[in-house]
């Protein structure tokens, strides 16, 4: 008897990723992010999790954002190693260094002479969140509240996206002590469009790719 066409009658077997695609998607993946934050530190904008962290850092205190990045990162290996397993926690490493670097170099690559700031907000948002995207679905994120999102949507299935865009928003509001209002209600915009990337796309019972 023929088996049934149904879509999502899927061999998992046949849809892991191939080391070869893995290493692509931490590259490219990393390169978007990368290329988000340097739209974001050009306007003077802020983000959720430890690259907003990263950036209050460099705002505030001049420090280099590829090293504060890497850096804030350092005590969530740990939750990541326990709760995820040694593979992811070997990508996210990478990952994390990665972006670090890119982010370091990317100003370097792309020079630009004028930005508009509603723009640097959503587009530098959406290419974030897509760089993400690739990220999670090949088991790796870019540590920090992104290993916590990760470990709740898979033990307890909390969506991802809705749970990194509550903390996000907090990290966000508390920076107008730091940074102009006018920044944080766009970098609030951004917040939004990145985590609904991810809220629309990152979903355990559409995406069957697994690694």
């Amino acid at each position: 008897m023929r088996t049934s066409s149904h879509p999502d009658t899927l061999d998992l077997s046949s849809s892991r990723h191939l080391p070869v695609e893995d290493v692509l998607a931490l590259v490219s993946g990393t390169a978007l992010v990368a290329l988000g934050i340097s739209l974001y530190a050009h306007a003077g904008l802020l983000t959720g999790g430890t690259v907003g962290l990263a950036l209050l850092l460099d705002y505030g205190l001049d420090w280099s954002f590829g090293m504060a990045f890497f850096l804030v990162n350092l005590p969530f290996y740990g939750l990541a190693l326990w709760r995820m397993g040694w593979r992811f926690t070997l990508r996210t490493v990478c990952a994390v260094g990665l972006v670090s670097l890119f982010a370091e170099l990317t100003p370097g690559w792309l020079a630009i002479a004028g930005l508009n700031d509603l723009y640097a907000a959503l587009f530098g948002g959406f290419v974030m969140g897509l760089g993400l995207l690739m990220l999670f679905r090949h088991r790796a994120s870019l540590g920090g509240v992104n290993i916590l999102a990760l470990f709740l949507q898979e033990r307890f299935g909390l969506r991802a996206g809705l749970f990194q865009m509550g903390v996000d928003g907090g990290i966000l509001l508390a920076a107008i002590l730091l940074v102009p209002a006018d920044r944080v209600l766009l970098s609030i915009l951004g917040a939004l469009a990145l985590n609904l990337v991810l809220a629309i796309n990152h979903r355990a019972d559409r995406y069957r790719g697994i690694s």
